[in-house]
Order: C-alpha cells, then structure tokens, then sequence
C-alpha cells in the first residue's frame, strides 16, 4: 500500500509538471493530539508539526491544487494526576510483563505516550482568491520513529521496535486556512487514524483466597490518533501584485494583494 501510495503520487506529480508549476513551501506549528481508545480524554499531548512541502496548481487560476508534504509529527497522549490516583491492586499481572521496572513508580502520571513520525500528506485544496481562504481535504501516510510510553504510573519498555504500536499509521485530514498577508498563511488541519494503531488489552480482577488473581472482567480496545494542528506555511515562490479591484464605494473587492498567475501556454 505504501509503495502504490507513493506511485501514484510521483506519476500524478511528475506528468503534470512540464504544464504547470510547482509551489514550494515551509510549514511549522503545533500538533494538540489524543489518542481514541486509551481511557485518557482531551488534546493535551503538545508536539511539534512541521517541514517542507510543494503544491501543484491544477487549473490555470489556481483555485483548485494538489499538495504533498515531508513533515515531523509528534503526536501521543498525556494526562498527569495528584499523587494517589492509582490502584493498581485490580490489574491483571499480565498487564505488567511489559513494565521497565529499572525505571521508579510515577504517581503523577496516568498516562504519556510519545509517538514520533514522519509524515507524508496528499491533499486536495479549494482556494477562494478573494476571500485569501481555503479548505481541503486527504490521506497521510506515516513512519513511526520514536515510540514512548507510561501507562498507570509504569514506564513501559515500549519503542519502535517493541510491536507495541504500528509502525505504519494511516489517516485522514481535513485541512483548512487563510492568507495572512502575501506568501505566509494560517493553517488548521483535523486527522484521525483510519485503521488501530494498537490494540490495547484489559485486564480486571481482584486476588483470590488462594493468591491467584481471579479474572472478572476482561475487554480490548483499539487505539486510533486523533490530532488538531495549528501552524503557519510560507510560500517560497509566489508572487503577489496589490489589488486595484474596487467597488462602488472604493472599498476593496477581495484582499489587499493577489497573487499572480502565470501564463502556462
């Protein structure tokens, strides 16, 4: 999947470029990230989001375009607690064979999982040129890179290598933006995994009289990312000429620059 992903994109890319031209770009912003499925709620996982990009305009006004993207993404999970909000006495043991127990006990954190990626988007945008804003929408492929977890207070010997999570994570995003003034824009993307990025196992129970851990409950959740970015992106070779568009009454039709638009033929 991720080769034919990768396929498409360079053929589409490539068979357009001797008609059309590329736009190049820089992004930079934050990442506010939960993870669905791990009993932690609410975006409090802050990251960094952000690299380089090009976009290819698809019709000769440039309303409609194609972006791919090269990114470092940070996404996880993170609540911290008061000291004392554990009880761990009703988990399974099971549930503890992959604590790193080299590493103390946390009881302020319930949960931080740190889940580093490079990220390669594919996105369809609508730009509206005189209002400067636009909206769009498509699929990212990601590579794990750095993997950190602590689960319940324990450090986990989770990392890239461990199969705790996937290494491969897709998703789906809805972008959406303004101009800010000439080549520098404002951006704010929604992204949700498309399949688990871990399957997550429960196991609840209390001591038997022998010493045995006797079962009552048992359940598997399935971990998808869930992620809010706000960042700025700057257009490296767009160029923009003041608007002389005006109505009536002198007030401007549109935003105050716009951009220029090549002849092609």
């Amino acid at each position: 999947m991720r080769k034919i992903f990768v396929s498409v994109l360079l053929v589409s890319l490539l068979a357009s470029a001797q008609a059309q031209r590329f736009i190049g770009y820089v992004s930079a912003g934050a990442n506010f990230s939960q993870i669905e499925g791990d009993d932690v709620h609410g975006f409090y996982k802050v990251g960094v989001n952000g690299g380089p990009g090009v976009m290819l305009p698809l019709d000769k006004k440039q309303r409609f375009s194609i972006s791919a993207e090269m990114l470092y993404s940070q996404k996880g999970s993170r609540k911290n607690c008061s000291p004392g909000y554990f009880d761990t006495t009703n988990y399974a043991p099971a549930m503890f064979e992959d604590v790193d127990y080299t590493i103390g006990f946390n009881p302020r954190v319930k949960c931080r999982m740190s889940l580093d990626y490079i990220q390669i988007p594919l996105i369809f945008r609508y730009e509206d040129m005189r209002s400067g804003c636009f909206i769009g929408a498509g699929f990212a492929w990601s590579r794990l890179v750095r993997a950190k977890e602590i689960y319940n207070g324990f450090t986990r010997t989770t990392n890239v290598t461990s199969g705790t999570f996937r290494t491969s994570d897709w998703t789906f995003l809805v972008d959406a933006g303004v101009r800010l003034y000439k080549n520098l824009t404002l951006n704010v993307r929604w992204e949700y995994s498309i399949r688990p990025i871990r399957t997550m196992e429960y196991i609840i129970g209390k001591p038997g009289s022998d010493g045995e851990f006797v079962v009552t409950d048992h359940w598997t959740t399935k971990l998808h990312n869930h992620v809010l970015t706000f960042r700025l992106a700057y257009f490296i070779n767009e160029k923009f000429t003041r608007n002389t568009k005006t109505k009536n009454d002198g007030s401007l039709i549109g935003t105050p620059w716009v951009r220029e638009i090549p002849d092609y033929d």
